[in-house]
């Protein structure tokens, strides 16, 4: 993941958000990193937080520490999915552990709960004897269910089925309205053209027990550790993520959700509502061309960068965690690599 450019990079604390409210994050303690044992690389799609991960992991590795990599990318978490998420190859990971990749069956229903008790379970093996874990994604919720002390409530099979009966039949808006009677504050930042996350939202909020899984103005930290926030500005960005829809469609999603189909992608509430895949399994039910499929995954993966910069905007100083913005814009792999080298010497 280069997301080349002829520019050179900014170097550190430039606002390169995707949309306009996004501000500028504070400088990053880059000497600081190099000696913590949990870095989280995060940011939206495109910024190149695959590239920093693996080039910090081999700094690390080159001066004889352990270093491993944890995934935050929730659609990484299947099996199969490989083109439509970016997900680093194996014969492209120099040698670097990579965890919480191909976990899951793509007609498993992923849970944040799950993915929580699991990667927290892989850095607690890797820095117990002074190994640092490279945590990486531009999921939020997953990357802040690492971070942060969340609680996340249990599911109710019965009234999910009511739920989404309901959503099948009577259309997204009724459950809107649901939720902002029951949770304004959740109705207020929901994505209701998201069915799966509407549902469970209506979900939550209708339990006496609910507990709300979203990040709280001052959130508890789980342990120690330093946040890279790694933004581009968003005249790159857009172009850039343009451009990676095309190259989704060309090198194979086509295909590869072909075969998904055969392990049962359809089923999959999860999976096969993933940006790209959703698209790709139109153009193959013939309802839509590759160009309309290409469109709608670049404006909907705009989208979700929009919602990534604003869930991590919110990033900040917390107790042991340390939180910096860099601006990568203009960045490409060797420049991410003389960034690693900065911040581990």
């Amino acid at each position: 993941m280069s997301d080349a450019d002829p520019r050179p990079a900014r170097g550190v604390d430039a606002d390169s958000a995707p949309d306009a409210d996004a501000r500028p994050g504070q400088e990053a303690p880059l000497d600081l990193v190099a000696t913590a044992d949990v870095v989280a690389v995060v940011g939206a799609t495109g910024t190149g937080k695959s590239e920093l991960a693996l080039a910090l992991a081999e700094r690390h590795c080159a001066h004889g520490r352990r270093a491993e990599i944890v995934n935050a990318d929730a659609m990484q978490l299947y099996r199969g999915m490989d083109v439509g998420t970016a997900k680093v190859p194996e014969s492209e990971r120099r040698g670097i552990p990579h965890h919480q990749l191909d976990v899951l069956e793509v007609t498993d229903e992923a849970s944040v709960a799950a993915y929580q008790r699991d990667a927290r379970a892989v850095i607690a093996e890797v820095t117990a004897d002074g190994g640092v874990a490279v945590l990486v994604g531009g999921s939020g919720l997953y990357v802040s269910a690492v971070l942060f002390d969340l609680d996340f409530p249990g599911t109710d099979p019965v009234l999910r089925e009511q739920l989404e009966r309901e959503h099948r039949e009577l259309g997204p808006a009724v459950l809107l309205d649901r939720l902002r009677t029951l949770d304004p504050a959740a109705a207020a930042v929901i994505d209701a053209r998201n069915p799966r996350r509407l549902i469970r939202a209506v979900e939550i909020a209708s339990r006496s027990d609910r507990v709300t899984p979203s990040l709280p103005s001052a959130p508890r930290p789980w342990r120690p550790a330093h946040v890279l926030h790694l933004r581009r500005d968003r005249e790159q960005l857009v172009a850039g993520l343009h451009t990676r829809a095309e190259r989704m469609f060309a090198t194979g999603l086509l295909d590869e959700v072909a075969a998904l189909r055969d392990r049962g992608l359809e089923q999959g509430r999860t999976a096969r509502a993933a940006i790209g895949y959703a698209q790709a399994l139109q153009v193959l039910r013939g309802e839509a061309t590759v160009e309309q499929a290409v469109e709608s995954t670049s404006v909907a993966t705009r989208r979700y960068a929009r919602r990534q910069v604003s869930w991590f905007k919110r990033y900040a100083d917390s107790g042991t965690t340390r939180v910096g913005a860099v601006d990568v814009t203009g960045a490409g792999a060797a420049e991410l690599s003389g960034l690693a080298r900065r911040i581990v010497p």
